[in-house]
C-alpha cells in the first residue's frame, strides 16, 4: 500500500504521543485532569439548542442546502458583522457559510496554492495553517511571533523579496496559541502591506468574543482597505459553545470568497439547515447573553490558574483574550519533556509549545476548559509537582 507524500508533511507525531500518553495512563487508573484539548466545556444557550432540536423534527429539513447555505444564515451573518464591527458586508457576495472556520481555513490554500507557491505562515501557528499548506503542497514562510514583539509578527523584518514570493498571509488575533491580541494599529500595517505585495490576507477570528478585563478585539476589517486584500474567518465554536455543530463563516472580499465557494461546492453540499437555523438564532437572538457569560467564566478560570500558578512560583502572562493561557516553561526542561512529566506525576494534561512551531519552543499552552474546581485542583496539583522541582 503507497500512500500520498503529504501525508508526511501533517504535523501528526506530538499529538499522537499525547494521545498516546493519555490512554497509557487512563489504563494504569490514573485521574486526569485534561487542560490540552481546546474544546469548550459550556454548551449553546437553550434557545439555540430548541431552534436546532425543533427544526431537525422538520420533514423539510434534510434537502441540500448547497455551499452558499441559506440567505437567512449570510443576512445574520452580515447584521452580526454591522452590530459588532461596524463593518457592512453584502449578505450576496460578501459572506459564506463554512462547516467551522478550520474548514474554511483548509480549503483556502486549495483557491490559491499551487506546488510550491508561498504563503506566510505564523510560528508558533494552529496547527491547520501548516497543515492547510501542506496539503496543498505549498511553501511554508515562518513568521516568527515573539515575546518581545508582544507575539505579533514584525513584518518590517521580514525579508522583501520573500514577501514579493508570498501569495497568502495568515494571521489569528486574539491568537491561538500564545493568547496575543492585536490592536486597531496593526491591523491598518497589515493592509498596507498586503497591498504593497499583493498578499491575500486571512484572519482566523475565532476567539474576538472571548476577551477579559472590558477588552474589545478588533476585526481585521475594520482596517482601512482590508476587505480590498483579505478575509476573516469566525466561528460560533467558541463565540456560542457549538463546536460540535461545526458552524463558522468567512466575511469579506468578494473575490476571495467566490474562489473558496468554488472549491467547496466541488468538496460538500452545505450545512445541515437545522444547524443555520441555530446559527441564526445565535447570531440575532440570545447569543450576545451567551458571549457575555463566557467572557466571566472565562476570566475567573484564567484567574484561578494564572494566580494559583504564580503563588507556586510559576509566573506567566495574564491574558486578555482567547480561552488559552501561554505559559513559560518552568523547569529546565525542554517543552515535550516537561509536559509529558507533569502528566505522568501530576495528572495534569498540557500541551507543549514544540507543538505549534519551531518558535514555541520554551512554552506550554494551557486549554481553560475545566469548571473552576478541576482547575482548582489541577493547581494544587502542580504546586505539589513544582515543589518536588525546587522550582
Amino acid at each position: 500500500m503507497q500512500f500520498a507524500s503529504r501525508l508526511s508533511n501533517l504535523q501528526t507525531s506530538i499529538y499522537s504521543q499525547l494521545a498516546e500518553l493519555k490512554t497509557e495512563m487512563e489504563q494504569a487508573g490514573k485521574t486526569l485532569i485534561n487542560l490540552s484539548i481546546g474544546s469548550p466545556d459550556l454548551a449553546p444557550p437553550k434557545e439555540v439548542r430548541q431552534v436546532l432540536s425543533e427544526q431537525a423534527l422538520d420533514e423539510q429539513a434534510y434537502d441540500y442546502t448547497l455551499t452558499r447555505g441559506t440567505p437567512e444564515f449570510r443576512e445574520a451573518c452580515a447584521e452580526w458583522y454591522k452590530m459588532r464591527f461596524d463593518v457592512d458586508l453584502n449578505p450576496e457576495t460578501e459572506v459564506l457559510p463554512v462547516m467551522g472556520s478550520q474548514d474554511g481555513i483548509s480549503h483556502i490554500f486549495w483557491a490559491f496554492i499551487d506546488k510550491g507557491d508561498a504563503a506566510l505562515i505564523p510560528d508558533p501557528g494552529y496547527p491547520i495553517y501548516s497543515d492547510g499548506l501542506a496539503l496543498a503542497e505549498g511553501k511554508k514562510i515562518p513568521l516568527p511571533l515573539k515575546a518581545e514583539n508582544g507575539f505579533l509578527p514584525d513584518l518590517s523584518k521580514l525579508d522583501s523579496k520573500l514577501a514579493d514570493e508570498a501569495k497568502l498571509m495568515i494571521l489569528n488575533y486574539p491568537n491561538n496559541p500564545t493568547a496575543a491580541v492585536a490592536p486597531a494599529s496593526f491591523f491598518e500595517q497589515v493592509a498596507q502591506f498586503a497591498a504593497k505585495h499583493k498578499i491575500v490576507v486571512c484572519h482566523d477570528a475565532a476567539y474576538t468574543e472571548l476577551s477579559f478585563d472590558d477588552y474589545r478585539p478588533a476585526s481585521f476589517l475594520q482596517a482601512k482597505g482590508a476587505k480590498e486584500v483579505g478575509v476573516e474567518f469566525h466561528s460560533l465554536s467558541k463565540s456560542f459553545n457549538m463546536a460540535g455543530v461545526r458552524l463558522g463563516f468567512v466575511v469579506g472580499n468578494a473575490m476571495v470568497i467566490k474562489a473558496l465557494e468554488t472549491i467547496k461546492s466541488n468538496i460538500d453540499y452545505g450545512t445541515f439547515r437545522p444547524i443555520l437555523q441555530a446559527g441564526t438564532a445565535a447570531l440575532l437572538g440570545s447569543g450576545e447573553a451567551t458571549i457575555r457569560e463566557n467572557q466571566r467564566t472565562y476570566q475567573r478560570r484564567r484567574d484561578i490558574w494564572v494566580d494559583g500558578c504564580a503563588s507556586a512560583g510559576w509566573k506567566m502572562p495574564k491574558p486578555k483574550g482567547s480561552m488559552f493561557v501561554w505559559a513559560p516553561v518552568p523547569t529546565e526542561q525542554d517543552s515535550l519533556s516537561f509536559v509529558f512529566e507533569l502528566a505522568r506525576e501530576a495528572g495534569v494534561i498540557l500541551v507543549p509549545g514544540i507543538a505549534f512551531g519551531e518558535h514555541g519552543e520554551g512554552y506550554i499552552r494551557v486549554s481553560l476548559v475545566q469548571n473552576e474546581a478541576s482547575l482548582e485542583e489541577a493547581v494544587q496539583r502542580v504546586r505539589l509537582f513544582l515543589q518536588s522541582k525546587k522550582v
